[in-house]
């Protein structure tokens, strides 16, 4: 047995965003230990955004109190409203977040408010296909995985099921698999076929019907219903909108550049109004081996072999082999689940980089916009802006023309600005002229995509060349190189548009942006949430306002906000990820890579009203796990918990965890519902 040991330079412990070696080798090929990839000289928003954080905090800094959470399990000191209060805390509060937090903690479960039930929807390898066998780890076939629930859930949808009463259907994304962990005697030297062939077939997409029992929240799997399916790495996509056909997408095994096998490292989505799910290949550099070009580089593929060896087992992901194989992933992925015959699609039209997600907003005319964050450090954020109307109804051609609305339209990055002199924001501490930090920003077209062709908007580029190389693209016109740019969310009940900052570990390096501008937050271990106003409200505008909504870390820490609420009566928070609305209009955040010395979490925050800022930790998840894809409705919250025991050193043979099954069982990712014990609603 080979004993799985961290990268050399990459002492335990370092890896920025608290991650384990581990994760950083198996979900994005140690992104953070690679050169950026983004050599550009665009402005930095941490420049002007820390300056506004750290001068805006200093007139809100409290005392924070510290209290020991009251748990059998391990616990840290927490930052938490004192014991005595936890009472008012479940009742004065706003509303939807109306629970006793829990308290940070390390203990090796999901932890849940008082008086607040869960229990495993599904986990990995559980049979969903008919046919399926149960699941057997030690003996996982290719077949079999591609029969079960797929690894790693990340993103989900909770849908409505027409004529099936009390059934929603689930849909997940399983964004990479974490072989060390999932394989007795795994040889990362020396992978065999079939393991390879079980990773693929563990990747892509689960769809799977769900039933709740009426008398409380909980949520069960249907096995063998008609509309679940699985869609994996080796299942064939359409390639869609301008670039499609392009002589960038076209390889040996399909000229036309037209169709795609598979979907790698789905991370977060969103769901569109037409009834269609959306997921964002996010890491896909990481599965291909000897990139040589600059394009290749500005995406951050490796010179070398993959962790994984997929390049030996098929070719198009060798480089050397099929250059343009790579073209044809990190688009958003648009799937029907209500339809078990139909072809997922990837849409050209919104651009190649690393998708967090896709959140849609219509228009007042009913066309789309898809706002997506490039998830890297240092990269932008973009919105898609359709120019076709979506039709209402479930005819045949309505749901075709519907399933065409991505592929014609505007593609745009975003620059920022502050609206303070430059001389005012000195890094000191001191508050500009205006007393705020805020400013403006504009949406700066790239490409539009028309049912006749495209047009290009960046000068020395062609349209298939900035859909395909939509990076590039950003670096041309000047877009604001962003802390990681993750979920963006617009919200159901304001509009205002919420991007997702998890954090910078590079913030004031050499060679980087310079800490005079960057304030006390240089190394940006804990990352921020801004909000945006586009211009009266529309999401086709061109123009917005920014301002600072959440910086997150310790209370205690002066750098830290909370849009103004008093410090001394909010959760820690650290590195925000994905976010969710609740029915209330309060923003729900999953943590990814806490920096604080406890284990992620889901935190509430109210976005509005005089309780604005007001952020409750929700839940904990377990030992090596991170928060994903946070659904929070009336009477029930649903998590994806993903990669529980990667913690660097674990095997299968020395696992770091027992959640979700206990001792002597193989850890699992899996999907959690969480419920009031009394049967009411979430936080009211």
């Amino acid at each position: 047995m080979r004993k799985l040991l961290p990268l050399i330079g990459t002492p335990s412990g370092s890896h920025p965003g608290g991650r384990s070696a581990l994760t950083c080798r198996f979900r994005c090929g140690d992104a953070c230990f690679h050169e950026v990839p983004n050599t550009s000289s665009n402005a930095y928003v941490g420049d002007v955004i820390t300056g506004a954080l750290s001068r805006r905090s200093a007139l809100r800094a409290a005392a924070v109190v510290t209290v020991a959470a009251a748990t059998g399990t391990a616990t840290l000191a927490a930052t938490a409203p004192r014991a005595e209060a936890a009472a008012a805390a479940r009742t004065d509060a706003a509303r939807g977040l109306r629970f006793t937090p829990v308290a940070p903690n390390t203990a090796d479960a999901v932890t849940v408010p008082d008086g607040y039930r869960q229990n495993v929807v599904i986990r990995w390898g559980d049979p969903i296909l008919r046919g399926a066998p149960a699941f057997d780890p030690e003996h996982q076939t290719a077949a079999a995985q591609a029969g079960q629930f797929g690894y790693n859930n990340d993103f989900l949808a909770l849908l409505p099921l027409p004529g099936e009463r009390g059934r929603q259907l689930l849909v997940a994304n399983h964004e990479y698999t974490d072989e060390v962990i999932m394989f007795r005697g795994y040889d990362p030297e020396h992978p065999t076929r079939e393991q390879v062939e079980v990773a693929w077939a563990a990747h892509g997409l689960s769809a799977v019907v769900v039933e709740e029992d009426a008398r409380t929240g909980r949520l069960t799997a249907v096995p063998r219903h008609s509309l679940n399916r699985r869609v994996t790495a080796t299942t064939e996509f359409r390639l869609t909108g301008p670039a499609a056909g392009s002589e960038l997408l076209q390889t040996s095994a399909d000229p036309s550049g037209r169709k795609v096998l598979g979907t790698l490292n789905n991370c977060s989505g969103g769901t569109t109004p037409w009834g269609t799910t959306l997921h964002g290949e996010e890491n896909f550099n990481q599965y291909f081996a000897n990139g040589s070009r600059a394009t290749d580089k500005r995406y951050g593929i490796g010179a070398g072999a993959t962790e994984r060896k997929w390049e030996r087992f098929d070719e198009r992901f060798d480089i050397a082999q099929e250059p343009n194989e790579v073209h044809r992933f990190g688009y958003v992925v648009e799937f029907d689940p209500y339809d078990p015959t139909s072809t997922p699609r990837k849409h050209t039209a919104l651009g190649r980089f690393k998708h967090e997600a896709a959140t849609v907003r219509l228009t007042e005319d009913g066309r789309p916009v898809v706002y997506s964050g490039d998830d890297e450090r240092f990269d932008y954020f973009y919105k898609f802006v359709g120019s076709k109307r979506m039709r209402h109804g479930n005819s045949r051609a309505v749901r075709e023309h519907n399933l065409s609305l991505l592929d014609e339209g505007t593609l745009y990055v975003a620059r920022l600005t502050g609206d303070s002199p430059a001389s005012e924001i000195d890094g000191s501490g001191k508050l500009p002229g205006d007393g705020e930090f805020d400013g403006s920003g504009t949406w700066i077209p790239l490409a539009t995509a028309t049912a006749h062709g495209a047009v290009s908007h960046v000068e020395g580029m062609t349209a298939e060349e900035v859909f395909v190389f939509t990076r590039l693209a950003g670096d041309k016109v000047g877009a604001t190189k962003m802390d990681r740019p993750e979920d963006i969310q617009p919200s159901p009940h304001t509009g205002k548009v919420y991007v997702v900052l998890t954090n910078n570990s590079n913030r004031g390096k050499a060679g980087h942006a310079a800490a005079d501008e960057a304030n006390p937050r240089t190394a940006n271990k804990h990352g921020h949430i801004l909000e945006l106003t586009e211009r009266r409200n529309r999401p086709d505008s061109t123009t917005f306002a920014w301002s600072l909504f959440l910086v997150a870390g310790d209370p205690a820490d002066p750098s830290t906000y909370f849009a103004g609420f008093p410090k001394e009566r909010v959760s820690p928070i650290s590195c925000p990820d994905n976010v969710a609305f609740d029915p209330h209009g309060n923003l729900w955040i999953a943590t990814d890579g806490n920096q604080l010395g406890s284990h992620d979490g889901l935190f509430g925050v109210a976005t509005s009203g005089d309780r604005r800022g007001e952020l409750k930790q929700f839940l904990t998840v377990p030992t090596g796990a991170e928060t994903c894809g946070p659904i929070v409705q009336d009477r029930r919250v649903v998590v994806a918990v993903q990669h529980p025991g990667e913690v660097d050193g674990a095997t299968v043979e020395k696992p770091a965890g027992t959640w979700p099954d206990g001792p002597g069982k193989i850890v699992r990712p899996a999907v959690v519902a969480v419920w009031r014990a009394d049967g009411r609603n979430i936080g009211v």
